[in-house]
C-alpha cells in the first residue's frame, strides 16, 4: 500500500463518512479518556497492507482472527502479532478445544458487528451477550502500543496497550485468556 499521502491524526475525527460502529468506538474511547492516533486509508485486506500502515503509525497492527470450534458452539477472537504464523493445533491444545476453524461472516457480523477484514478487539463492544471469548497472545501485551482497526478496515489506530488492558477491556466486561503461540 502506498502510504505517501496518508496522514497520522490524533483522536476522534470531527467529520467525514464513517460507519456507525466506528462512531461507537470513538464514543467509547472518548468516554474512557483513551488517547489515540489514527490513519484513514484505503481498505486494508492483508497483513502486508497493515504493516505499511503500522510503520506510519509507529506500531504494529495486530492480527485479529475470529475463530470457532468444529460444532460452532464456541467463538473466539484471537489477537496476535501481525507477522506471527497461526497454527490452529497449538492454540486448540492451549484452550482445550476441538480443532478450531475460522468463524463465518454471518456469525462475525452477528456477534462483533463487523465484516471479514475488519475484525477488531473493539468489536467486542457489540458482543453484549459475551458470546466471544477473547484470546491474546502474550507477545501482544509486551509491547507499549497496540494497533488495530476501529471495526472498519479503512482506518487504523494506535493506543497504549495499558489502555486496552486497564480501561477498554474492563469497561466491556472482558478478561482475556492469555495464550502463547
Amino acid at each position: 500500500m502506498n502510504t505517501d499521502t496518508l496522514t497520522v491524526m490524533h483522536g476522534r475525527p470531527q467529520e467525514g463518512e464513517r460507519l456507525p460502529v466506528e462512531w461507537a468506538v470513538d464514543d467509547l474511547l472518548e468516554r474512557l479518556a483513551v488517547s489515540y492516533d489514527r490513519i484513514d486509508h484505503p481498505a486494508a485486506y492483508s497483513m502486508e497492507d497493515c504493516a505499511d500502515i503500522g510503520r506510519l503509525l509507529g506500531t504494529e497492527i495486530c492480527k485479529n482472527l475470529f475463530l470457532c470450534n468444529r460444532q460452532k458452539t464456541k467463538f473466539y477472537l484471537l489477537l496476535m502479532p501481525g507477522d506471527k504464523e497461526f497454527r490452529t493445533k497449538d492454540l486448540s491444545a492451549q484452550i482445550n478445544s476441538a480443532r478450531l476453524s475460522f468463524g463465518d461472516a454471518d456469525a462475525m457480523k452477528a456477534m462483533l458487528g463487523v465484516t471479514p477484514g475488519s475484525a477488531s478487539v473493539l468489536g467486542l463492544l457489540n458482543d453484549t451477550a459475551h458470546q466471544v471469548t477473547l484470546l491474546i497472545d502474550g507477545e501482544v501485551l509486551q509491547k507499549p502500543f497496540f494497533g488495530c482497526h476501529p471495526c472498519a478496515n479503512t482506518t487504523s489506530m494506535k493506543l497504549l496497550t495499558a489502555d486496552l488492558t486497564e480501561k477498554i477491556l474492563p469497561a466491556l466486561g472482558y478478561k482475556p485468556l492469555i495464550v502463547h503461540l
